[in-house]
């Protein structure tokens, strides 16, 4: 059976048949020419071929014969070659696409099972983007004055047409215009903004191209003309360095030109170097900016430089280099030049002066009466003119001390333990440190005492001496250790129960005692010192025997005296250290026994310490 045949045979038979929904993709399909596209059915592909397959190509409502599948396939000459059918889904592959392809194209399967099935789609073939080309009417602008043209040509078919300025789009404004189906671009009147790379990108549905860019140059200006001067100051010291700088807004770049006070001065540039300047070269200075280019021109405002002479060799100096508390100190500060002002600070802020401070010759001396410790610290002084000014410093560091010695470390050891002691002093500079032992000559020269390996022969007393080598003070502090030997065994049952009992008995004691005591008291209100006198032979043996249990300690006596309404504290003459005795029973009376009235009697009697006053000593 010949195609014709078949095709009649499809005709009949298809005559009643509803066309299939969405068995082909909704068109239109397109392609490039050339190319290849396929037509593909939406039908799962089956075990064992369709039966019958027919594509046909429809043409002015004619319907014209591509391929047919039965037992046979027949192509039809225009197709031979660049066709492929693929029988189980009834798909079409069309290759070597041209422009007449075209069109509609129509499917009509009947399967296996008897279906008849048929649908249609669109092909529309493009030829792609090819030789994307720019032309400018003119690359050279000037702004205000200039339009810029540009066209784009491009082969292809289906074309649309982009413009980029870099990577933005271009878009249509009252300057901006598009015409010739977007294949020409107008700017009217250039700006400095349009000072860009343009391009125009064509495309269709199938390709796109896009074209070298054209780059557009647009002269403008001399404006924003401005005129600075380095360093920028009302007044330049004479001998110094100035430089004039001036900056327009321009393409191509300004020439510039220099006047002195409306006279035009002989240097071309955009920087007037003024080396070593000197007072005849006071004056208003202006700029004048040129653009070849545009014919245009811009002044500058004037600018005015004041040549004066300058302050230098500034110093600060001191009446002492090594002031001490309560001592007079002057500081002096002058310059060479013509001094206008001088600003005292102190720690990078103004000076305030207090009741012991003073400004005299005109800011020029800051006198201390009598510095204090609190006057230490980083001086300047700004010496100023309408010129210049200088800064200059001075550190001043006050003396004093060493003060408040103290030693750190334990008042009891163990044998064969490290004693560790610690001394320290406020002072400035820093004290330094001398260990003695009572009545012994020097054990150690820094401000940490150790020793290994303690015994019973290290008891007693440390002397710590601080000394100040400018200031010429010394100043000592004593501690008291003791080194035992403790038995570290627990107490037994009994021995706690003995301590109990003891306790008791020491509470019963003392209660009998109170009131014996209180009694005795009340007998003996208007005793004068003659009982002293006329103590009993029994009483000095009490008095002597409790003088055996006793053991002799020292302590500083420290004077203090009221000066200016404060307590402060008197160093010794001649710098030696101070000591009274104190003795403290090292034996306490056996707890089972009161003291006898007389022995408590002499107790009593001692004086406790009372609050000193501002003249008393201290012990």
């Amino acid at each position: 059976m010949d195609a014709l045949a078949v095709f009649c045979v499809f005709a009949v038979v298809f005559t009643d048949v509803i066309e299939g929904s969405g068995v082909l993709p909704d068109g239109p399909l397109t392609a490039a020419v050339g190319g290849t596209v396929s037509l593909n059915t939406k039908l799962t592909p089956t075990a064992t071929p369709l039966l019958v397959v027919a594509w046909t190509f429809i043409v002015n409502s004619e319907e014209k014969p591509i391929i047919t599948s039965t037992t046979v396939n027949k192509t039809e000459p225009p197709y031979e070659g660049r066709i492929t059918l693929f029988i189980q889904t009834g798909s079409l592959e069309l290759r070597n696409l041209a422009l007449n392809d075209s069109g509609d194209y129509r499917v009509s399967i009947i399967t296996d099972g008897g279906d008849q099935i048929t649908g249609t789609t669109t092909l529309k073939t493009l030829v792609p983007v090819s030789d994307v080309k720019l032309m400018v009417s003119s690359t050279d602008l000037v702004e205000f004055n200039s339009t810029a043209r540009l066209s784009c040509s491009s082969s292809g078919s289906s074309l649309s047409f982009l413009w980029l300025n870099g990577s933005s789009e271009v878009t249509v404004s009252d300057r901006v215009q598009l015409t010739d189906g977007g294949a020409t671009l107008s700017i009217v009147g250039v700006t400095r903004y349009d000072h860009a790379s343009f391009a125009c990108r064509v495309s269709n549905a199938v390709s796109e191209g896009t074209s070298d860019p054209e780059h557009l140059t647009v002269s403008f200006g001399p404006d924003d003309i401005h005129l600075k001067v380095s360093p920028l100051q009302q007044y330049i010291a004479e001998g110094s360095n100035v430089v004039l700088s001036c900056t327009a807004a321009s393409r191509p770049l300004a020439l510039f030109s220099w006047a002195l006070d409306g006279e035009l001065l002989s240097y071309i540039g955009p920087d007037l170097s003024l080396v070593n300047i000197q007072e005849s070269q006071s004056g208003k200075y202006s700029c004048h900016a040129f653009n070849g280019r545009t014919l245009r021109h811009k002044t500058s405002q004037p600018l005015s430089i004041n040549v004066l002479k300058n302050i230098s060799g500034g110093s600060i100096v001191a009446s002492t280099s090594q002031p001490i508390e309560g001592m007079a100190v002057n500081l002096t500060c002058d310059a060479a030049g013509s001094i206008f002002t001088r600003e005292w600070m102190k720690s990078g802020s103004a000076l305030v002066l207090d009741d012991h401070m003073a400004l005299h010759d005109e800011g020029r001396v800051l006198s201390f009466r009598d510095v204090r410790r609190s006057d230490s610290g980083p001086y300047s002084c700004r010496i100023s003119n309408p010129i210049n000014m200088e800064d200059v410093s001075y550190g001043m560091a006050i003396n004093y001390g060493p003060e408040a010695v103290q030693i750190s470390g334990p008042r009891e050891i163990n044998v064969k333990q490290t004693l560790t002691l610690t001394c320290s002093a406020t002072s400035v500079p820093s004290a330094t440190y001398t260990w003695t032992r009572r009545n012994q000559s020097e054990i150690h020269n820094t401000s940490t005492f150790v020793k290994n390996n303690v015994d019973i022969s290290d008891s007693g007393s440390y002397v710590c001496i601080a000394s100040n080598n400018i200031t010429g003070v010394n100043v000592s502090a004593e501690h008291r250790l003791a080194v035992t030997e403790k038995n570290s065994s627990l107490c037994s049952a009994g021995c706690i129960a003995g301590i109990v009992i003891a306790s008791l008995v020491i509470c019963a004691a003392a209660a009998g005692a109170g009131y014996y005591i209180y009694n005795k008291q009340k007998q003996s209100t208007n005793r004068t010192s003659r009982n002293i006198s006329t103590r009993t032979e029994r009483e000095r043996q009490d008095i002597t025997a409790e003088s055996k249990n006793e053991e002799l300690n020292y302590a500083d006596l420290n004077f203090f005296h009221t000066k200016d309404g404060q307590t402060v504290q008197s160093v010794p003459q001649n710098n030696s250290a101070v000591y009274a005795e104190i003795r403290v029973n090292s034996k306490p009376t056996a707890a089972s026994s009161p003291p006898s009235y007389n022995v408590h009697m002499q107790r009593i009697k001692r004086r406790a310490p009372q609050p000193f006053d501002t003249n008393e000593v201290q012990v």
